[in-house]
């Protein structure tokens, strides 16, 4: 790509917000050979933002001359903090129109045919499920006449496993197809949201030295892991005032400064509070870690929503914790809206934001019309209850013990809000990574003579 203005990387002129209001700017045409008939077609270049995805770059070509089309997507944000994966249960053919977003970062798996698409191998893609299957299937095809001269053995077996691929379409048997992604950048798309979805699971992990390797996020052989967390001396120094180091916008790209600070929760616990504010963009954000370990048992607290003046109330809503609203059947799993240190109105308005005003699938002219409508009254009665006009339960779930809901009453018992402890489950305790932590017994597994001091 040519030189961009630096005005141009912020993001004002070069990427347009998606819509559907007729506005004057038109994608960029290129002329560019077919990779079909190796004559000349057309390639469409459209620099969009996605609110969900940030930027992206999305391609179309078309050849009038054998009627062969491509589309591709790419990322033209920021690599997010996470990794994400996603795991589908493919049970019916409605699972496979689900719109899927795929990075060309990440890694494509079907487990019951022992399938892998490795990172880089595909350039990212907008498709669905259907769309990812037959993409696989023309992939394998493509070199096909040939191996029928070389090695017909080998291309007898992947005719066969090309058949094995097609077949997963017509979903006689349950299949599950998973999308780990480094970057972040990928998604799957929810039909039943606003509601929980029962068949995709969504889980985000932190990238390995060689992801950061495979992103460019380091150099080649630069294989240090980086500084462990300050302890000590360090943490009494952070108590006491505001750290602030460089970074990125989350928005725009452009250079801001994120301040860190150990906070003391009344009738709590302390907490490391991050928060980035953009001079450029005007965007702002905060993020809450749990400055101690995971409690011994989970917490389930619920709170009935009486009056508006609930809004109100200091909410601690830490990486682990799912939020759900019973009598509006919602439900959002863990990491979905991430930390957070503010007011249920804050956190109302978050879920509001996440499911309905920045959900790409229902942009444009994209949206279904009934999927449309579903999310805009589910927007409608989050209004309702941040007015004040609706009753109903906030329930935050935390496995790892570590969230807060304010009690206005304190140090009196509050009648609207209850808190329940409960044992985590196994997959509980896997997803958070606490069945392979051993904290005791290494007295009894230190060699003898090594001279490790006793405690």
């Amino acid at each position: 790509m040519s030189v961009i203005s630096e005005e141009n990387v912020r993001g004002e002129n070069l990427f347009k917000e998606i819509g559907a209001d007729g506005e004057d700017w038109q994608p960029t045409e290129l002329e560019s050979m077919c990779m079909n008939c190796h004559l000349n077609g057309v390639t469409r270049l459209l620099l969009t933002k996605i609110p969900f995805f940030k930027e992206v770059i999305v391609s179309s070509f078309s050849c009038d001359n054998c009627n062969w089309s491509n589309t591709e997507i790419q990322s033209a944000g920021r690599i997010q903090d996470q990794g994400v994966c996603y795991t589908l249960k493919v049970k019916t053919k409605e699972d496979l129109n689900r719109e899927v977003v795929k990075a060309d970062s990440a890694t494509t798996r079907i487990p019951e045919l022992d399938f892998e698409i490795p990172p880089f191998t595909q350039k990212g893609a907008l498709s669905t499920i259907e769309g990812l299957l037959d993409r696989a299937a023309a992939g394998l095809e493509q070199e096909q006449p040939a191996r029928r001269l070389n090695d017909p053995e080998v291309a007898e077996k992947i005719d066969g496993f090309i058949q094995k691929l097609r077949k997963l379409k017509e979903v006689e048997d349950e299949f599950t197809l998973v999308i780990e992604d480094p970057s972040g950048n990928s998604f799957v798309e929810n039909p039943t949201a606003p509601q929980r979805d029962e068949a995709l699971t969504v889980s985000h992990f932190k990238r390995t030295v060689q992801h950061d390797i495979q992103l460019g996020l380091r150099a080649d052989g630069d294989d240090e892991e980086p500084d462990e967390e300050p302890a000590g001396s360090d943490i009494d120094t952070m108590r006491g005032e505001v750290l602030a180091f460089n970074t990125n916008c989350p928005e725009c790209n452009a250079p801001a400064s994120t301040n860190m600070k150990l906070v003391q929760i009344p009738h709590f616990k302390e907490v490391i509070i991050m928060a980035t504010n953009c001079d450029s963009c005007g965007h702002r954000t905060n993020e809450v870690k749990s400055g101690g370990a995971t409690e011994e048992m989970g917490t389930r607290i619920t709170l009935r929503v009486t009056d508006v003046s609930d809004m109100t109330r200091d909410v601690l809503k830490s990486e682990t914790c799912g939020i759900g609203i019973p009598e509006l059947e919602f439900e959002l799993g863990m990491a979905a809206v991430g930390g957070k240190f503010t007011t249920l109105e804050g956190l109302l308005t978050d879920i509001k934001n996440l499911v309905v005003s920045k959900n790409p699938f229902i942009c444009g002219d994209s949206g279904v019309s009934d999927r449309v409508e579903k999310l805009r009254a589910f927007g409608e009665k989050i209004d309702r209850i941040m007015a004040g006009e609706l009753e109903v339960h906030v329930v935050l779930d935390d496995p790892t013990g570590n969230s807060y809901v304010q009690n206005v009453y304190a140090p009196d018992p509050d009648p609207e809000l209850t808190t329940e402890k409960y044992t985590r489950t196994f997959e509980q305790n896997e997803d958070l990574g606490l069945n392979d932590m051993k904290t005791e017994g290494y007295q009894e597994e230190q060699p003898s003579g090594s001279g490790a001091a006793k405690h």
